[in-house]
């Protein structure tokens, strides 16, 4: 097995005649010997697409009735609610970039008119940064290159503005929280999903006005963390950005460390940056020797948790955050590791119809107690898709397909969708995300889509399943190493 990516070999492509991608890649890639007898109809992938269009169209008629200005919806009790004191519209900021790739032009202009005549980010709020950098500055800079109109890069920048002094720390390390209109940072403490994933938002703002700035910021603490691996080369769970020391030396894929890795990769493929790339390989590579399981559960492929230094495991949990992992797998061309953790993330789904929040996979039964619920998150249909894309199986769309069915059975309601507080028994949790219209919605509609609604060339996805790309760089073309 080749551990480092080579950038000059470039995977070969197969096109099918159904616009899938097969690909062979740097790494060691057995994909799978299945083989799919019959083309998916374009009939039912119509039929999907409308149903898909028709769910989300569901869910933001919840929104525009019920929370109409708010930032999510509570469809049973008829209300909405804010994250903070005041709203920052995350469900239209969240929601335009999935209505664009569905053509949904309706919908499109009233979010528009909403965010133009009410998004305001002058509020005496203490923000989670990067929270708000991944929905809202992604949302902003997503829909602008999309739709074009420049009031979205404006409402960008003014953000980005309001929130970099959260980097002005003594390691660069950002700080988790800042007040939009004062600038005072809080939040001592933090974990590496929130010093790196928003790498790509400040990355493309800085392209976009020609201010490098918010890049080299974010970068300087994604370094700044990144010197500080663990022995294994691993993060950690929890530093301190003034003394730069670890409180916390759990090392995992889990919420806290999850889309870190993510931006390495991704970081690379947007922006070329060969730092990016050098710390992405030490990481997936560390992850594979010290994460990856496959001696816990015979047969199965899972990734668990260990010591971010002795490299000791700790914890035989794996979740739905984790599921991202193997969006990393396919987009470096691992398609062997790839499948065989779709598999675990298949048996997770379904072994209840839908997935609950974090299991024990030697058990498969809820990791801790308040596990059990299902907060309508995408990564596992995320990481169905990638795979499908990745190795053309058709298995993986009926995946895909079946998995977007589980949510129409047990998540929706009479008024439109709301999440699960126990994914055995079913029981409603009325409460539906930004996240749904942004990245569950977009990602299930993707396996129905006609090709040329989305190129894995010409579009990266952030965390938020925001789609960015790359205007800057003549020729460019987004996956270098393995999707094509």
């Amino acid at each position: 097995m080749k551990t480092t990516i080579k950038k000059s070999l470039v995977a070969s492509i197969l096109v099918a005649s159904t616009t899938l991608f097969a690909t062979s890649c740097t790494t060691s890639t057995n994909v799978s010997k299945e083989t799919v007898t019959e083309e998916i109809s374009p009939k039912e992938k119509q039929q999907y697409q409308e149903r898909v269009k028709t769910a989300f169209k569901k869910g933001w008629r919840a929104y525009m009735n019920y929370a109409k200005g708010l930032d999510a919806v509570n469809p049973i009790s008829e209300k909405g609610h804010n994250w903070y004191a005041e709203s920052l519209l995350m469900t239209p900021v969240d929601a335009f970039s999935t209505m664009y790739l569905m053509g949904l032009e309706e919908e499109m202009k009233e979010c528009k008119d909403l965010i133009f005549s009410e998004l305001d980010f002058d509020k005496d709020l203490d923000v989670q940064q990067f929270e708000i950098a991944i929905r809202i500055l992604g949302g902003l800079l997503s829909s602008y290159q999309l739709d074009g109109d420049p009031r979205f890069l404006e409402l960008a920048k003014d953000l980005g503005d309001r929130m970099i002094p959260v980097f002005d720390s003594p390691t660069g390390i950002p700080y988790r929280l800042v007040n939009l209109r004062t600038g005072k940072v809080s939040g001592q403490g933090t974990n590496p999903c929130e010093i790196g994933s928003m790498l790509l938002e400040y990355g493309v703002l800085s392209k976009l006005t020609g201010d490098d700035k918010y890049y080299e910021l974010c970068k300087r603490g994604i370094k700044a963390s990144y010197d500080r691996r663990g022995k294994t080369g691993l993060q950690g769970s929890w530093i301190d950005q003034d003394t730069g020391e670890w409180a916390d030396t759990r090392a995992h894929i889990s919420g806290g460390i999850d889309a870190y890795y993510e931006y390495l990769l991704k970081g690379y493929l947007l922006f070329g940056d060969e730092d990016l790339l050098e710390w992405y390989n030490v990481s997936r590579d560390a992850v594979n020797k010290y994460l990856v399981d496959t001696t816990s559960v015979d047969g199965e492929f899972w990734i668990g948790w260990a010591d971010m230094n002795s490299g000791e495991r700790l914890s035989t949990r794996f979740g739905a955050l984790d599921c991202f992992w193997n969006l990393c797998y396919v987009l470096d061309g691992d398609l062997d590791r790839a499948e065989k953790l779709q598999a675990s993330i298949n048996k997770m789904w379904f072994k209840d119809g839908i997935e609950p929040e974090a299991v024990d996979y030697t058990t498969m039964q809820p990791f801790y107690e308040g596990a059990e619920y299902y907060m309508m998150r995408p990564e596992a249909i995320e990481s169905t898709y990638y795979v499908w894309r990745g190795t053309g199986n058709d298995k993986y769309y009926e995946q895909g397909k079946k998995m977007f069915e589980s949510i129409e059975k047990y998540c929706q309601v009479e008024n439109g969708y709301v999440q699960l507080k126990d994914v055995k028994s079913k029981e409603k949790w009325d409460t539906l995300e930004s996240f749904f219209f942004a990245e569950t919605m977009k990602y299930c509609y993707l396996f129905f889509a006609p090709s040329e609604v989305f190129d894995f060339e010409k579009y990266v996805l952030n965390t938020e399943a925001h789609p960015l790309k790359n205007t800057w760089d003549k020729g460019w073309k987004g996956n270098k190493i393995g999707l094509k």
